[in-house]
């Protein structure tokens, strides 16, 4: 099963992924009924999660949402820590994920727009280096995952915090690759797949980001914190919802008085 999975995913591009991966993940949770875990997302249960990644982590992907590990999570802070699911808000959702789409989009009091530059789940096709909305137009963002991926990290921060409106916030997440860096490492000649899987973690990753991350949010214009909300809660919920221990960067848009 996992090396199944590793090699669907290293072969197969992530946009058909997305759009036939939950076909193949339902087919599968057959085998993995149980209550040994729980997705806070969806709320189903089962033995254990789906294994997921290159390099396959066991108890990671729920089979009926497709969350993983970083999605529950950031379920979980989002509905504890935020007003997202009780004001009405615009919110923007970039390089969206299939286990929030729905989810967000059945909420009446938020205004939804997703946004990505090839993803088949998104309304609006975009470069987030250059992103075709006003200034001040979103109350909120989400960005999971993508800034590895991009040429200009900077800019494309700069890019949220612009249409944020002030006092507006984005949690902007990474992937980190143990052992954590003092400082981000990028270098532009590293252009080969493998090269990059050897320096970066993935074949398209374009640089491996380190302990500095918070520092460079706040460069582009940001006031940052850096939640490790995982570690307040109850060993039996990080448990059941088999959640990662990582931090929430949560990023502010200073009003200007």
């Amino acid at each position: 099963m996992k090396h199944l999975i590793s090699l669907a995913i290293q072969h197969i591009p992530r946009k058909y992924l997305q759009l036939v991966g939950h076909f193949i993940a339902k087919s599968l949770s057959l085998f993995y009924l149980g209550n040994g875990v729980q997705c806070p997302i969806c709320n189903r249960q089962y033995r254990k999660f789906l294994p997921y990644g290159r390099v396959p982590r066991e108890n990671s992907l729920c089979p009926n949402c497709l969350a993983l590990e970083r999605h529950r999570l950031l379920w979980v802070y989002l509905k504890n820590k935020t007003s997202l699911f009780n004001q009405a808000q615009r919110l923007l959702h970039i390089a969206p994920e299939y286990c929030f789409i729905n989810r967000f989009e059945s909420l009446d009091h938020l205004d939804y727009l997703t946004a990505d530059i090839e993803s088949p789940l998104a309304k609006v096709k975009m470069d987030i280096h250059k992103m075709p909305f006003e200034d001040n137009s979103f109350d909120c963002a989400l960005c999971n995952h993508v800034m590895e991926h991009l040429t200009d990290d900077r800019q494309a921060m700069k890019e949220i915090l612009r249409v944020l409106k002030p006092g507006g916030w984005a949690i902007i997440q990474v992937p980190f690759f143990p052992p954590f860096p003092d400082q981000t490492f990028e270098d532009p000649s590293i252009a080969i797949p493998e090269d990059r899987l050897k320096n970066y973690g993935q074949k398209d990753h374009v640089r491996l980001y380190g302990k500095d991350y918070k520092d460079r949010l706040e460069s582009c214009g940001f006031q940052v914190i850096e939640d490790h909300y995982v570690d307040s809660l109850t060993t039996d919920m990080v448990k059941k919802f088999a959640l990662p221990k990582e931090a929430i960067y949560f990023c502010s848009k200073i009003r200007r008085i």
